[in-house]
């Protein structure tokens, strides 16, 4: 008997894993929303309000566009039928329009270092509501993070000589939206849930826009050809990030996005310090300083608890 020829299978092309995918996702995300500032500055002279306006309106629109070419106006019909879940987003839009709000109004006012605290904190500030609102259980490094934190803050109003609001309100009002968000996560994908934010906030966005025209006129078509278009564009630069993160938190551990989500705080204190020159004073660095070590021990508690087997503990976003 002849011995069968062996065959040699051809080289198969193995795409990039869905690991990987998710990591240029991810970071793609956070780059996108740590460089928003710069995009805002190119907007000047458009006041914040009139910014965050047509930043509501046209996302709306870029949002019934993204339904329409993937023909998933089926799935926001069966969301609208669920009130309580509706009711929910136009919650989560109301925290969502205070962040853009006070962040906007962080970026064209000369307070982009502030603005990045606001996001260094959200991770703690989120602890701290899982505490107060979901009775959630913390370990004793989280706690002590949390501890550092407030030390952080208080060291931070006597470098400021006052309570660094802007801060404050972007920590908060985006912790509320994220634990609203869990609330309906399971019910609502991230355009959906964008366009019913949107579209809650739609008439608002209209009051405003009248009454910035009323007092102080509008810039839309009045600046140059540039200008417009990115006025325009405001939908595509909220909703493109937002759609790369919902990608990514598919593909992506917990604890990848965890460490992930701090490229876009570095980037606004980079913008903010070397492109715009804001001041920062040793109170500031020692503030700051105090909130990465309790950043640094979140993470460490974060990697470690993500290994351990899985318990009801609370977890940063």
């Amino acid at each position: 008997m002849s011995a069968e020829p062996v065959v040699t299978p051809a080289p198969v092309r193995v795409d990039r894993s869905e690991n990987s995918k998710g990591l240029i996702y991810a970071v793609s995300a956070y780059v996108l929303w740590g460089m928003l500032p710069l995009y805002f500055l190119l907007l000047v002279p458009t006041n914040a309000f009139e910014i965050v306006a047509w930043r509501v309106l046209f996302s709306l629109l870029f949002c019934a566009l993204v339904i329409t070419v993937t023909r998933k106006w089926r799935a926001l019909t069966a969301v609208l039928k669920k009130p309580r879940v509706v009711l929910t987003m136009g919650l989560a839009g109301v925290f969502i329009y205070v962040n853009w709000q006070t962040y906007v109004f962080a970026a064209v006012s000369g307070h982009v270092v502030e603005a990045a605290l606001g996001y260094f904190i959200n991770p703690i500030v989120t602890i701290f509501l899982g505490v107060l609102v979901l009775r959630e259980r913390l370990r004793f490094m989280q706690w002590l993070a949390v501890g550092i934190s407030v030390v952080a803050v208080g060291v931070l109003t006597v470098g400021y000589g006052a309570v660094p609001w802007i801060s404050l309100i972007l920590a908060f009002s985006f912790g509320f939206y994220g634990l609203i968000k869990k609330k309906v996560g399971n019910d609502v994908d991230a355009v959906t849930g964008l366009t019913l934010e949107t579209a809650w906030l739609a008439p608002i966005a209209i009051i405003q826009l009248i009454v910035v025209a009323a007092l102080s006129g509008l810039t839309f078509g009045t600046i140059s050809p540039g200008h417009t278009l990115g006025l325009v564009t405001l939908g595509v630069v909220t909703a493109v990030p937002l759609l790369f993160f919902a990608a990514a938190a598919r593909r992506l551990p917990l604890t990848t996005m965890g460490l992930i989500q701090y490229f876009a705080p570095v980037l606004q204190l980079l913008v903010g310090v070397v492109v715009l020159h804001e001041a920062m004073p040793v109170e500031r660095w020692v503030g700051f300083g105090l909130v990465w070590v309790a950043l640094v021990m979140l993470t460490i508690d974060m990697v470690v608890a993500g290994r351990a087997p899985r318990r009801a503990t609370l977890e940063p976003v």
